[in-house]
C-alpha cells in the first residue's frame, strides 16, 4: 500500500523541541516501494525535499515547502553467528526501545546508548554517543539510497568518515542520500564499559547489559528533561575540542575545568561546564532557557519559534566566547 501524501501537515510534535512547523506536503513511507514512490514524485514535480527522523536533533522553521519525508521503515531482525549477533534494523525503528529490547536479550554493545531519543536512521548522521561509547564502535554498515538515481548503496564505518558528532552524512552526502537501515554488530559476551562518570557505582560487580542500560537511563533522567514534558533537543552544543596550549592556559586559571585528552595535540572541554561558569544555568529569556540542572540543554518553554531559539543560542555561545575565548558549535541541524 502506498501511503498518501498529506497536505499542510503539522510537524510540531515531530520535533522534540516542540517548535511550531507546518509542512506543505508530508509522507511517512512504511516500506521501500512506498519510499521510492514518494522520492520519484518529489523529483518529477520538482519539490524541495526534506528528510526527517524522530526530530530529536532538528530545528524546524515555521513552515517547510515542498515534501517532507519521514521514513517509517520499522522492521528489524537478528542474524546469529555464535557469540556474535548482527542486528539488521530499519531507519524508522525508535532507538531507545531497540536498545532496551536487545539489552533484555543479553546482547552487549549499545547498552550505554540507552534513552537517546530519535530513530535509527538518524543515529549515524550524528554518530550518537554517550557514557564512553559511540555508535561507530558497534556499527557494521549503513544502508542508503541516493536521491538522484535511486541507487541502493551500503557503506562501511570507514566510508562513513565518523568523528565526534560528525559523519560523511553531514558533509559530502548531506542532502544527497536517505538512510534506510543499519547493521549493528553486538555480542553475547559480557563487555561492560563502566569507566565514564559514576556509571560503575550504579551497577554491581557483574552487571548484565540490562543493568547497565537501566543505570544509564537513571542517570540521564536525573540530569536531562523529558522532551515529552519540556521541549528540548538534548545536548544543544558539542563539547569543544581545542589545542592543548589553549586548554593549558584555561586550566591555569580554572584548574577544576573538566577536560579529556583527545590526542597529543587536542583536548576536549565540557561545554556544559563552560556555560554554567558563565552563570547561565537556569537563565531564561523569552520562550527559551538554559536547563536548571544541565547547562548543555536548551529548553523550549512554549510559544517560541526557530528564529528566537537560534538568537537565544547565539547569546549563550557569545557569553562563553567572551568569558573563555572558546567557540561553541551547536549539535541540532536546521531543516
Amino acid at each position: 500500500m502506498i501511503e498518501p501524501i498529506l497536505k499542510n501537515h503539522d510537524l510540531t510534535h515531530a520535533n522534540t523541541l516542540g517548535l511550531p512547523c507546518r509542512a506543505e506536503r508530508f509522507a511517512a513511507p512504511a516500506d521501500m516501494t512506498a519510499l521510492r514512490h514518494v522520492l520519484q514524485q518529489a523529483c518529477a514535480q520538482g519539490w524541495r525535499l526534506t528528510l526527517v527522523g524522530g526530530g530529536s536533533n532538528l530545528i524546524l522553521p515555521t513552515s517547510l515547502e515542498g515534501l517532507v519525508v519521514q521514513p517509517a521503515l520499522s522492521h528489524w531482525w537478528l542474524e546469529r553467528q555464535g557469540e556474535n549477533v548482527r542486528v539488521h534494523v530499519g531507519a524508522g525503528v525508535e532507538w531507545h526501545p531497540l536498545v532496551m529490547t536487545l539489552a533484555h536479550r543479553g546482547l552487549w554493545g549499545i547498552e550505554n546508548l540507552a534513552l537517546i531519543p530519535g530513530r535509527c536512521g538518524a543515529a549515524p548522521i550524528q554518530n550518537i554517543g554517550a557514557y564512553g561509547v559511540e555508535l561507530s564502535e558497534v556499527l557494521e554498515a549503513v544502508h542508503l539510497l541516493f536521491l538522484d538515481d535511486g541507487r541502493k548503496v551500503t557503506l562501511t564505518p570507514a566510508e562513513c568518515a565518523f568523528g565526534y558528532r560528525d559523519s560523511i552524512f553531514k558533509r559530502e552526502l548531506a542532502g544527497r542520500v536517505v538512510i534506510i537501515g543499519l547493521t549493528l554488530r553486538l555480542t553475547r559476551q559480557a563487555r561492560p564499559r563502566l569507566d565514564y562518570g559514576d556509571l560503575s557505582a550504579r551497577v554491581g560487580p557483574r552487571p548484565s547489559a540490562l543493568d547497565v542500560a537501566e543505570a544509564v537511563c537513571a542517570i540521564r533522567r536525573e540530569k536531562l528533561p523529558d522532551p515529552g514534558q519540556l521541549g528540548n533537543a538534548g545536548s544543544f552544543f558539542k563539547n569543544p575540542v581545542v589545542a592543548r596550549a589553549v586548554a593549558d592556559r584555561l586550566l591555569a586559571r580554572w584548574p577544576d575545568m573538566p577536560h579529556f585528552n583527545v590526542d597529543a595535540e587536542r583536548v576536549k572541554l565540557a561545554a556544559g561546564w563552560l556555560i554554567d561558569r558563565c552563570g547561565l544555568k537556569g537563565w531564561r529569556d523569552g520562550h527559551f532557557g538554559v536547563h536548571e540542572r544541565q547547562a548543555l540543554v536548551l529548553v523550549h518553554l512554549g510559544g517560541g519559534d526557530a528564529d528566537e531559539l537560534l538568537t537565544f543560542a547565539e547569546g549563550v555561545a557569545q557569553r562563553v566566547h567572551s568569558h573563555f575565548g572558546v567557540t561553541l558549535e551547536r549539535e541540532p541541524r536546521k531543516a
